[in-house]
């Protein structure tokens, strides 16, 4: 059983990753007023619209953050870690699972923000055309996080630091917040 419960985990993880993908970044799209009329955000809107359109008449967005979004993926974590602990023959308790799932769907987040700071990186050594609809939305992501410490930070020979300082934070609060939550998630789940 144990080859079969690894692959369903991979495929469980993988189809999950997608659909919790998606609503994040339509979440994170709509919190930095991301152009919608760019070809990238036309399809995070038309794929999650179907979804997200009925929910939103229960929970509206306040200000620029999209509640409804957030739940769908957080639901989706949810869902994902109570069908890999079946798979598994592990039973959770329901309070434990919900903040697993905040802790794995706060952990995907911080990854996220990891890849969308390398890619700014990359994006910076590399020619690439102004036009391309991923370059503004990649620097729309990840200014609200570089900016500041771009202002506080000396630039030697013209060289950004924020990068670095941006992963090194998300990689603390890996650390120090998702990982102590994970741990209180599971006490509380296997205490039930």
């Amino acid at each position: 059983m144990g080859y079969f419960a690894n692959a369903a985990q991979i495929l469980i993880d993988f189809a999950f990753g997608i659909a919790i993908f998606l609503f994040v970044l339509r979440a994170l799209l709509q919190w930095v007023r991301a152009n919608f009329y760019n070809p990238i955000c036309q399809f995070f809107y038309k794929i999650t619209n179907p979804l997200l359109m009925p929910l939103r008449k229960l929970i509206p967005g306040w200000r620029n953050i999209d509640f409804a979004a957030w739940l769908i993926a957080w639901l989706l974590s949810v869902l994902k870690l109570a069908l890999i602990y079946t798979i598994f023959g592990q039973h959770l308790g329901l309070l434990g699972l919900l903040l697993m799932a905040l802790a794995d769907l706060a952990d995907f987040v911080l990854v996220l923000y990891i890849g969308i700071v390398l890619v700014r990186v990359l994006l910076s050594f590399i020619s690439v055309e102004r036009s391309n609809p991923v370059v503004p939305l990649i620097h729309q992501l990840s200014e609200p996080f570089m900016r500041p410490l771009r202002k506080r930070l000396p630039m030697p020979g013209g060289l950004d630091f924020s990068p670095m300082i941006v992963i090194l934070v998300i990689l603390l609060m890996r650390a120090l917040l998702v990982a102590p939550l994970i741990d209180l998630g599971m006490r509380l789940a296997q205490a039930a």
